[in-house]
């Protein structure tokens, strides 16, 4: 296992070191490449998220296929200027020179994706470190096998292996990879394994960004259109069975709208999933065997306002709403990932800022109010990695505003301009003429240019 990864870590080194990749004209090639094949291979892409997931074909190219095809266009627009040499202004201490800058693409990168949007998580940072010129091995998650199948074989008839190669297997595989030195690793995943990552890339220096998770809340004002508010709640909640690293986590409303907020929540996963959300063909199941077990543990049939109910053999779980009294109650001290909305009150924001100061930075925060004053101080005073105002998820489906955590939710952004950078570094250059060469810099130094020349002179 180690001697097969070393081989392909020394082909795309070698291949690195040949300087191809440099070329902006190969990587818009590559890209435009990688279009024309995910595109032939739409539905392949959507059978393996079917029997992975349970996505429905709309939901797939929704939320997976469609996103991948445009970042990869808007890479292949934007990847010349972003690759261009940026010159930058020269301060008089270094007259008659040219400062720039020029983003450099890292080398060699590792790619490491989760199973909740197996192909998104893993073709979106491809596609930025292809743009920036890197080589990329991709390790996609075990848990969504299907899925890592046609990706492996889309890359593999993109890509030769020294470009681009695709290494599959579960925790042996990943703790191998691991053991490597690249020059740059891109995880998405959990906050445990997303420590991991961290510790070894410590040990070799080697720079990361983490996309993890968290308790991302939903905080509703008593100024809140409610019956948006709920329709758009339920929309971000239970997509992909509520298996979405930015899904709305909990709901935090004003205690003034609990019961017409809880009312109309009911009413739309009524509305949107059907009276029989398990007889649904459009709604998805729960990944694996240990994911369910674990969501229905965090049940409390007691609080269970709408759902719960559970079909073992398919592993699916109605979407679930629970009105829950407090933060010390099982479903509130872990990240839920999966389709159960607990529900809780507040009473004025003073106490919602300090209650928020004192929780884990989340990947997201979602505001439904009308007070611009209110959404105006929420956005200033609260931690998180993105969000929205009135509406729930949307923020990650833009190239054109970086997507990432904050603190425990992670480290570092991508998406369009922010995903080509990220997997650059951009070296500062001073190109300075020869044919003037100013001595009061030298040895010896001149004193009496010190009170009053030189300091005019540095300014």
């Amino acid at each position: 296992m180690s001697m097969e990864i070393d081989q392909i870590l020394d082909r795309q080194r070698k291949f690195f070191l040949t300087g191809a990749t440099l070329s902006v004209d190969l990587r818009i090639q590559m890209l435009k490449k990688l279009r024309c094949t995910v595109q032939k291979n739409e539905k392949r892409i959507a059978a393996a998220l079917k029997a992975d997931l349970g996505k429905s074909d709309f939901e797939s190219y929704m939320c997976e296929t469609g996103l991948v095809m445009a970042e990869i266009s808007y890479m292949i627009g934007h990847a010349r200027r972003f690759a261009a040499e940026r010159r930058v202004s020269t301060p008089l201490a270094q007259s008659f020179s040219r400062s720039y800058k020029k983003p450099s693409p890292y080398g060699n990168t590792l790619i490491m994706s989760p199973w909740n949007y197996p192909f998104l998580l893993t073709m979106d940072p491809l596609a930025d470190a292809i743009a920036a010129g890197n080589t990329a091995v991709v390790k996609p998650s075990a848990y969504s096998p299907a899925t890592g199948a046609v990706i492996k074989k889309i890359l593999s008839e993109c890509f030769p292996p020294e470009y681009v190669a695709v290494v599959t297997g579960g925790r042996e595989k990943n703790a191998a990879l691991l053991e490597k030195k690249f020059d740059f690793v891109f995880f998405t995943g959990s906050q445990a394994v997303g420590r991991e990552v961290l510790r070894h890339t410590a040990e070799t220096l080697t720079p990361a960004v983490l996309e993890l998770g968290g308790k991302s809340p939903c905080i509703v004002d008593r100024t809140a259109d409610i019956k948006l508010a709920a329709k758009r709640i339920v929309f971000g909640k239970y997509l992909n069975c509520g298996q979405t690293c930015v899904a709305p986590d909990y709901v935090l409303c004003h205690s003034s709208i609990k019961y017409r907020l809880l009312e109309e929540i009911c009413r739309q996963v009524r509305r949107q999933y059907g009276e029989q959300p398990l007889d649904n063909p459009d709604y998805g199941k729960i990944i694996n065997e240990k994911h369910f077990r674990r969501l229905c543990r965090l049940m409390d049939r007691e609080k269970i306002v709408l759902g719960g109910e559970v079909r073992e053999e398919t592993l699916q779980i109605a979407p679930v709403v629970m009105e829950c009294a407090g933060w010390e109650e099982p479903v509130m001290q872990e990240e839920i990932f999966g389709p159960i909305l607990p529900v809780l009150t507040f009473d004025s924001f003073s106490e919602l800022y300090a209650l928020l100061a004192g929780k884990p930075k989340p990947l997201a925060l979602y505001l439904f109010s009308s007070d611009r004053r209110r959404i105006r101080q929420a956005m200033e005073r609260c931690a998180f990695g993105g969000g929205c105002v009135n509406d729930t998820v949307i923020h990650l489906a833009t190239s054109e505003m970086g997507f990432g955590g904050v603190g425990e939710s992670g480290m570092g952004a991508y998406h369009g301009r922010e995903g080509f950078e990220v997997f650059s570094h951009t070296k500062s250059i001073v190109d300075k003429k020869t044919w003037l060469d100013l001595p009061m810099r030298y040895q010896p130094y001149q004193r009496s240019l010190y009170g009053g020349p030189l300091r005019l002179f540095l300014r």
